[in-house]
């Protein structure tokens, strides 16, 4: 199993573990045979005792749900990937401010803009700093 917590995989774990303490194997034998943790086993063991099979359901993935949908975070993306200029800036550089203002008129939903570094981390997207030259600067002159 991977180091993401993949629910799907671990409710069928779930429901092995129930099959083999079904047939009375103790919880470390389980731990071993389905190579999780002996504290997973134990947890398992327990729920099972106290509410069958019901209760080693999957309850889903923990925490906050997410502000904007698979949509809107698609939305947000092909906006993006279109570039500054099309959203209406006269430079062709993303801020953080500028993508939570865009987020915000796509979807009606408010980031601070120290948050949508987290986001854009979690779409694909890096840092991309712009190279600094001078306006002036002549390239065939130089002869590069």
């Amino acid at each position: 199993m991977s180091k993401t917590r993949d629910h799907v995989e671990m409710e069928k774990r779930c429901r092995e573990a129930a099959k083999l303490f079904a047939q009375e194997y103790p919880a470390p034998e389980v731990a071993r045979r389905l190579g999780v943790a002996r504290q997973m086993a134990y947890r398992w063991r327990s729920d099972w005792g106290k509410g069958g099979l019901a209760a080693l359901a999957s309850k889903g993935p923990a925490g906050r749900k997410p502000k904007l949908t698979v949509e809107q975070a698609q939305q947000v993306t092909t906006a993006l990937l279109a570039g500054p200029e099309a959203a209406g800036y006269k430079t062709a550089l993303w801020t953080l401010p500028r993508v939570a203002a865009l987020i915000q008129e796509l979807t009606g939903v408010r980031y601070h803009p120290g948050h949508v570094w987290r986001l854009l981390g979690a779409s694909g997207f890096s840092c991309q700093r712009p190279e600094r030259r001078a306006l002036e600067r002549d390239e065939r002159a130089i002869g590069h």
